[in-house]
């Protein structure tokens, strides 16, 4: 595919503590209570998206402890160590603060006993509370990080929400992916970025954005930069939409150009790994490619909800083969009788 390729951009190799306890905080909404304060959590960091629940070093066994990860405890472990007498969970503990821990949260409003807490406070591993059910809070907290470790690269195109389905225009500089945007905003539609796309790759999707100088303005030659979401309001525009089809439009070439008719041939693009449906548009003059737009987007939702338009007509091609239907010199009309047209 000429569209391509992607190159990635290096994921963070390190977040603070301090920037990490903040944004859960405020962004993620997880209550947190402060257990054991350090005044160097913004040097201290999270370098990796995994997590560990550290109940086999409690009972001992450190050979295989990933103590570089963010350590969490919960309802099992505030258990087994309160099972223990004074002496022994001192000696459990001390199988994790002899290890540099970055950071140790403690969820189901379970806490720590002060002989405890001394101990990680000597350590210098800051302890946090949070009143958040472990699956609970390990599912947003590892989102977190996923999202702040994720693979990324930036596209040259124009990105839209037309009916809910993300499309991605791309194609040669001057070619009209901007007013191609633009109309579709006009028409009701979402702009996500113009000009250059930030990818996010997450699990097995990909998540779009614009990139902070350019998210809301649009450029559009002849005019110049325009704010969309000063001109035509908060409905015109998203912060972020995944990527669900990649729109290239190219010039007509009858010589070289291999354009799909049926549309059951599907091409695909891949992007970090990941294959997205990939639709080659030749433009004209007078071709509306808004509409066409509109239109693949409508397709790509009756797709995923079961309907193929190809392959329907290909199973009634077949069906009127397979019945061999009597031949006619000119095509047979869809219905058998006229009725008059009469006003």
């Amino acid at each position: 595919m000429p569209f391509g390729p992607h190159k990635c951009i290096p994921k963070k190799e390190k977040i603070s503590v301090a920037y990490l306890v903040e944004r859960l905080r405020k962004r993620v909404n997880i209550e947190l209570n402060t257990l054991v304060a350090e005044c160097d959590n913004e040097q201290r960091y999270v370098t990796e998206a995994d997590l560990h629940r550290p109940g086999l070093a409690l009972a001992g066994f450190v050979k295989l402890f990933t103590h570089q990860r963010i350590q969490v405890i919960g309802n099992t472990e505030s258990r087994y160590l309160k099972s223990l007498t004074v002496e022994e969970q001192k000696a459990a503990f001390e199988n994790l603060v002899q290890f540099n821990i970055p950071v140790l949260f403690i969820t189901n409003s379970n806490g720590l006993p002060d002989h405890l807490l001394t101990m990680v406070r000597e350590a210098g591993i800051p302890v946090y509370g949070t009143p958040f059910e472990s699956t609970r809070f390990l599912q947003l907290l590892r989102e977190f990080l996923e999202d702040q470790f994720a693979l990324q690269t930036i596209v040259h195109g124009s990105m839209v929400d037309v009916y809910g389905v993300g499309i991605l225009i791309v194609g040669k500089s001057g070619i009209g992916k901007s007013e191609v945007a633009l109309d579709l905003v006009e028409r009701g539609h979402r702009l996500v970025s113009d000009d250059a796309v930030v990818l996010t790759k997450k699990n097995n999707v990909l998540m779009t954005s614009a990139t902070e100088m350019n998210k809301h303005f649009m450029e559009i030659r002849g005019l110049g930069i325009i704010d969309i979401m000063s001109m035509f309001g908060v409905r015109a525009i998203r912060y972020q939409k995944r990527l669900e089809v990649v729109l290239e439009l190219s010039l007509w070439d009858e010589e070289s150009q291999n354009i799909e008719r049926t549309g059951l041939n599907r091409d695909t693009t891949s992007i970090m790994d990941i294959d997205i449906p990939f639709i080659n548009l030749p433009i004209t003059p007078g071709k509306n490619i808004t509409v066409i737009a509109e239109v693949i987007a409508m397709n790509y939702l009756l797709r995923h909800y079961g309907y193929d338009a190809a392959e329907a007509f290909q199973g009634k091609v077949k069906k009127h083969i397979a019945e061999k239907k009597k031949r006619t010199s000119t095509p047979r009309s869809a219905i058998e009788y006229f009725e008059g047209d009469v006003e």
